[in-house]
């Protein structure tokens, strides 16, 4: 038997929840399909199991793409206010960290059960644990989606399956691959807000450091981030890293300032001043983990005392906490990216609806589109925009 409905939507993660709900406020009857046997499995596991939902100054200029002009309408029109609104109206309990990041005081769990409350409230089916064979479409307007669940047909097909990144959660290619099934291109993708990796010569070097955590600020040509950095056995982690990481192309370098608010040739010279009789060694490592301050004073070659060292030499030894160039060998891949970059080409998409501008009733939202958000609650807002926006139009 063949069910109908007006928006089919393939995807329960943020973004075919939230056009579910808008679509159906607007009085369209809505299905939503998933492989997985629970909705929004990346909510859940995001921000540490708190879910960092959104951040307060999220807008245009925090976005990666081709187009860095194609998410300016929808996150216009849904803003973090909205979705803050919405959050409150459940009373769920939140808090603002560092640089505008909101988290759930409790569980991200909290923000799932909002999105499938409001979804209860408008209608909207939810079918999971349900396969897609093939997606079609139908002659005389609209489409058919043969599922393990039976053949649905609708007039609008909604496609909010999301990227390529952390495949354990079974993330699939399976939005492009329907995007060019029906002619749209896709800007080629790879894995974001990923750690990096180093060239075992590179990785010997920094050992020592492993586990070690640091406030840095990184650099990749303009761009630069100041979070904390974190030294893995197998390369460079952190926010500051994660951040860079979608800016950073195999062979490039990138620019680590360590301690970046730190005088530290003043220190030293205070040190000095001070107690010269001290080492280098125990003088940096007043101000920087001591692990750091040995590696660094073992890796400048310097053994004097402080009052033996010329302002020439504490110049140089700042320079190496302050001034390093490191060029990853390349990432630790889809596994623990974020999320991915790329997607599905956003000039053959309206940036008002979401909708393929040469396939009428086709839409893409959320992650799968090349629009990729930086670190810290960016990638929700552009879920609950780009799905608000689509169920809008739907």
């Amino acid at each position: 038997m063949t069910e109908k409905c007006n928006v089919l939507i393939l995807g329960a993660g943020a973004a075919g929840m939230m056009c579910a709900i808008r679509a159906g406020q607007r009085g369209r009857s809505v299905i939503v399909v998933d492989h997985a046997k629970a909705p929004g499995e990346k909510i859940r596991i995001s921000g540490g199991g708190r879910c960092n939902f959104t951040n307060v100054h999220a807008g245009p200029k925090n976005y990666l793409s081709s187009n860095p002009h194609f998410a300016k309408s929808a996150l216009a029109r849904y803003t973090p206010k909205d979705f803050i609104a919405l959050v409150e109206k459940y009373r769920i309990a939140f808090h603002e960290k560092a640089l505008g990041q909101l988290f759930c005081d409790d569980s991200a769990k909290d923000i799932i059960r909002l999105l499938l409350e409001e979804m209860k409230a408008v209608g909207a089916k939810l079918k999971l644990s349900t396969d897609i064979s093939t997606v079609e479409p139908i002659p005389t307007g609209g489409y058919r989606v043969t599922t393990s669940a039976g053949v649905i047909e609708a007039e609008s097909l909604v496609i909010a399956t999301g990227g390529k990144s952390i495949p354990k959660m079974g993330a699939t290619g399976f939005a492009y691959r329907i995007a060019e099934q029906f002619g749209l291109p896709i800007v080629e993708t790879r894995p974001g807000l990923v750690p990096l990796t180093l060239e075992p010569t590179q990785l010997e070097k920094i050992a020592p450091l492993s586990g070690v955590a640091v406030p840095a600020e990184l650099s990749h040509g303009k761009t630069s981030f100041r979070e904390a950095l974190l030294f893995t056995h197998r390369g460079l982690s952190g926010p500051s890293i994660l951040q860079i990481s979608s800016y950073w192309r195999e062979g490039d370098s990138i620019r680590l300032k360590l301690e970046p608010d730190l005088d530290i040739v003043e220190h030293l010279k205070a040190a000095k001043k001070t107690n010269g009789r001290q080492s280098a060694q125990t003088a940096l490592g007043e101000i920087l983990p001591k692990r750091l301050a040995q590696h660094i004073v073992e890796q400048s070659g310097i053994s004097s005392h402080l009052a033996d060292l010329s302002d020439k030499a504490l110049t140089a030894l700042a320079a190496a906490v302050q001034d390093w160039q490191i060029k990853p060998s390349g990432s630790e891949g889809y596994r623990t990216a974020e999320v991915t970059l790329g997607g599905v080409d956003t000039t053959h998409l309206d940036s008002k609806s979401m909708q393929a501008k040469n396939v009428p009733g086709l839409y893409f939202v959320g992650e799968c589109v090349d629009v990729t958000g930086w670190l810290g609650g960016y990638n929700f807002q552009w879920a609950w925009a780009s799905g608000h926006a689509c169920g809008e139009s739907a």
